[in-house]
């Protein structure tokens, strides 16, 4: 399994906090993992429990044989400041791209925050509205209804609301699930960190009271 995701020991390690000596145990049947500690292996690969006790070449001969469908309203919903994103076939896991139906909040640059990066490529496809997309290499592209996309996800980009509908973009992304959640988690953090923009003190001023009192002096004394 981690020879297959092109992971080293000592990278596996970091995701999921094991020592290198315990999985290398692990993956010469030298040590057995509790439950709990299995569920933490299998969130750092990236796989479902089940599938660390499949064989590389359970399912060679037919392929995977995998299918799953998306009712309306079944996705896994994530909200963040900038966008709302409805993750989609979350039944499988390892897959080799990564669906996501994307509402987009966000309609300036300065109320996005810094652009957001992470591995891998991604495919988006205007739903509905208007979408402008930001890169750290090109000049902004807008992208109507029907239009789409192809980029490097590496590269800084982000995606902004034009008008006043509602904005919506598929995505397809290659990069795993974990990094985009991570990448989404940082991209929060950045936005929650901005400063404030002070707003201007309102000047007050006193209404012309002593004028009028100066006038009435003014009549008394003729």
């Amino acid at each position: 399994m981690r020879t297959q995701k092109g992971l080293t020991l000592a990278e596996v390690s970091r995701r999921t906090g094991f020592s290198i000596p315990t999985l290398s145990k692990v993956e010469n049947n030298r040590l057995s993992l509790s439950y709990d500690k299995l569920i933490r292996l299998s969130e750092g690969l990236d796989v479902g429990v089940a599938e660390l006790f499949t064989p590389a070449d359970a399912d060679a001969a037919e392929g995977s044989g995998r299918r799953s469908v998306n009712r309306e309203g079944e996705w896994e919903a994530v909200v963040t400041a900038n966008y709302d994103y409805r993750y989609l076939s979350t039944d499988i896991a390892r897959k080799k791209f990564i669906p996501i139906v994307v509402e987009i909040r966000a309609r300036s640059l300065e109320e996005f925050g810094p652009l957001v990066r992470h591995g891998g490529e991604e495919f988006v496809y205007i739903l509905e509205g208007e979408v402008e997309i930001h890169t750290s290499l090109y000049s902004p592209l807008v992208l109507k209804k029907g239009e789409s996309a192809y980029l490097d996800s590496s590269m800084g980009h982000a995606y902004l609301a034009r008008g006043k509908g509602t904005c919506l973009l598929l995505a397809v992304c290659s990069a795993s699930e974990r990094d985009l959640r991570a990448a989404t988690a940082e991209a929060e953090t950045a936005v929650a960190a901005k400063p404030a923009v002070a707003k201007p003190a309102a000047i007050r001023t006193k209404p012309a009271a002593h004028a009028g009192a100066r006038a009435k002096r003014g009549r008394k004394s003729g």
